[in-house]
């Protein structure tokens, strides 16, 4: 390696994966890696305790080699962690009605063609393009250049009866068909009852799933998820942006994110399989197996760094103001353009979004969640790193994204982590003795808190008095949890002896300042598109969340921080991942997808950052759990409560 090589550029070569959660800014500390002989130039040691420095850890993405030099990579983070589809098989219901030959933008015909003769001489493609279009009442046919190839070898094989796979283009009046392409040309004719498959997906920044499905009878056969393989190069979509600035980022990027959906399409078709195989043992029936190469269409829906991230299109413009990308309708590409392992001719639909960030996922969300057909007033959330909320009913939308930052996903808390074993997910504190009861995930002992632990554990902090409503830790409490030391005042979650590492589990002052930050700007997005309405946050009917993380929400501990406003709990509903479901109605009908474009064309996109609104509204919500106590009358009476 040449001298000035960063480490992790090194280890990258030598095929050792070292994560970057923070895009290789040396912000976030888990590149940590020990020098055992040798030595390296550091531009930064942010993150690592002088002890640290003093063993010789340094930060990889920090750390430049300089001659000869041997490195120990401590165990990397996996992605063994609590996954979920939010929706069991049996929990996906296929939209009432349907039915694939009106409702489908496939069609699969058979065709039986006249041979040529002495007398009929049309060319191959001119006597298969003048059937199909006569028989789907079209006026065009296309076909890709790969395909026209292979077209007179397989009329001839089929002995000029052939079975045509034709994606429509429909009219956007709604007239009716207009043009068609020719997805897939097979020789002889296709039994009726044959199904036809395709995937819906997801790209989630930090989880990626897939569900496959039965376009013939609307049935979701198999799901996957996995986490998103690009999280070692960035927890956020904004340092997913800085990494791919870098050199061969953005491949590198593109291709981690096309493993992950791969995988999930072989793992789902192997589910298929495996579920076919089970109930049908023996009796010799036809498994009807799916292939990745059978699936020919595909729908995607994904925030809008993740969707350009996938395309290999430029993001830079998305984090420099005017905050502008590079295209938010996308054309349909093929299997082949996009990377995806199916039927190479198969139309990706990659859903619409409506500006930087507010993507596709959430117009798929608003689409499945309903709110665009409701009469009363209803809120729609998606809470992660980036805030997404959209305000409205039938008659009118607006919408508007508030950076977070990674604190409610375990990211820039001292002993945060991601839902998976080992995480605190849920606290109660005595208000008496201060001593705390934790729920892990997997039952084990504790190896850090995750989302939704932090923010129980901050209510319950809040409402018996160990912070006050600044978040400044009540340092007269009788309680050795409360302690000080050289970083300042901290809360003992869970002592060394109880936790899987045998070191104390805790929060600090600043890791409180960082999620009321986080709960201020998601409340602070929300009363912004409020005001810009005019419309007080009491109005509000119903609040949508989705996506997973809001599903392990506890409602009441959300409320009482200030992230979510104080209605009447029967009306928050929690919908899992509204993405993936309304990439699967568009998968599914033609109708639905021109709702989605409705949807993203008819949405008011307010740019926060442009609004001094915005700031005064996040000010105010940087107080537990407001400045304004009228606006949390339920957190009022539980403080009075637990005074009394």
């Amino acid at each position: 390696m040449p001298t000035g090589t960063l480490l992790t550029e090194a280890a990258t070569r030598a095929g050792i994966a070292i994560n970057e959660p923070c895009g290789g800014q040396g912000r976030c500390g888990r590149c940590a890696v020990k020098v055992v002989d040798g030595s390296v130039r550091q531009r930064s040691v942010l993150r690592l305790s002088p002890e640290d420095v003093a063993e010789g850890y340094t930060l990889a993405c920090q750390s430049v080699i300089e001659g000869d030099v041997q490195i120990y990579v401590p165990e990397q983070d996996d992605l063994d962690r609590r996954l979920t589809t939010d929706r069991l098989v049996a929990d996906v219901t296929v939209p009432s009605g349907y039915d694939w030959r009106t409702d489908q933008s496939l069609q699969r015909i058979n065709i039986t063609l006249s041979p040529p003769s002495m007398d009929d001489q049309r060319d191959d493609w001119s006597r298969l393009e003048h059937a199909i279009c006569q028989q789907l009442a079209i006026n065009h046919l296309s076909v890709s250049l790969q395909l026209l190839r292979r077209i007179g070898e397989v009329l001839r094989e089929g002995e000029w009866q052939v079975t045509a796979l034709v994606a429509l283009d429909h009219a956007a009046n709604g007239d009716g068909n207009e043009n068609g392409r020719l997805i897939r040309l097979r020789p002889g004719h296709t039994s009726e009852q044959a199904p036809l498959w395709g995937i819906s997906v997801d790209i989630g920044t930090t989880t990626v799933t897939v569900w496959l499905v039965d376009l013939k009878s609307g049935e979701v056969a198999a799901q996957a998820s996995e986490y998103n393989r690009q999280i070692r190069r960035g927890e956020d979509v904004i340092s997913r942006v800085i990494y791919a600035s870098k050199k061969d980022g953005h491949q590198e990027l593109r291709e981690l994110v096309l493993t992950s959906i791969n995988t999930l399409i072989n793992r789902a078709c192997d589910k298929r399989a495996g579920a076919r195989r089970a109930a049908f043992a023996g009796n010799g029936s036809d498994l009807q197996q799916c292939s990745t190469l059978e699936i020919v269409k595909a729908t995607i829906a994904g925030n809008s760094i993740m969707t350009h991230l996938l395309l290999d299109i430029p993001a830079e413009s998305i984090r420099q103001s005017p905050f502008i990308t590079a295209v938010n309708h996308l054309p349909v590409f093929s299997a082949r353009e996009v990377g995806l392992d199916i039927y190479p001719d198969a139309p990706v639909i990659c859903l619409p979004g409506v500006a930087s960030y507010v993507g596709s996922d959430i117009s798929s969300g608003v689409l499945s969640s309903g709110l665009d057909d409701m009469e009363e007033v209803a809120l729609f959330m998606d809470i992660g790193t980036n805030g997404e909320t959209v305000l409205g009913c039938r008659d009118w939308l607006v919408t508007c994204a508030c950076s977070a930052g990674p604190a409610f996903e375990g990211a820039g808390v001292k002993d945060g982590m991601r839902a998976t074993r080992g995480a605190v997910e849920e606290v109660w504190i005595d208000s008496r003795t201060y001593e705390p009861t934790l729920r892990v995930i997997g039952d084990e002992k504790p190896r850090g808190i995750c989302g939704s632990g932090l923010i129980s554990l901050l209510s319950e902090m809040f409402l018996t008095g160990v912070i006050d409503k600044r978040g400044f830790f009540n340092s007269d409490l009788a309680s050795e949890r409360i302690r000080r030391n050289e970083s300042g005042w901290e809360y003992v979650i869970a002592w060394a002896k109880d936790t899987w590492h045998e070191k104390d589990i805790a929060i600090t002052r600043v890791d409180i300042d960082n999620l009321i930050r986080a709960k201020a700007a998601i409340y602070a997005g929300i009363s912004v598109l409020a005001d810009s309405v005019g419309l007080p946050l009491d109005m509000v009917q119903t609040v949508l969340i989705g996506g997973s993380f809001g599903k392990f929400i506890n409602v009441e501990k959300a409320v009482q921080i200030g992230l979510l406003p104080d209605r009447p709990w029967e009306s928050f509903l929690f919908l899992g991942n509204t993405s993936v479901l309304g990439a699967y109605y568009a998968l599914l009908d033609k109708k639905a997808l021109a709702r989605i474009n409705d949807i993203a064309g008819r949405m008011t996109y307010i740019e926060l950052s442009a609004d001094n609104m915005f700031y005064e509204a996040f000010t105010s919500a940087l107080f537990l759990p407001h400045t304004e106590a009228d606006r949390f009358p339920t957190v009022a009476q539980a403080l009075g409560d637990s005074i009394r």
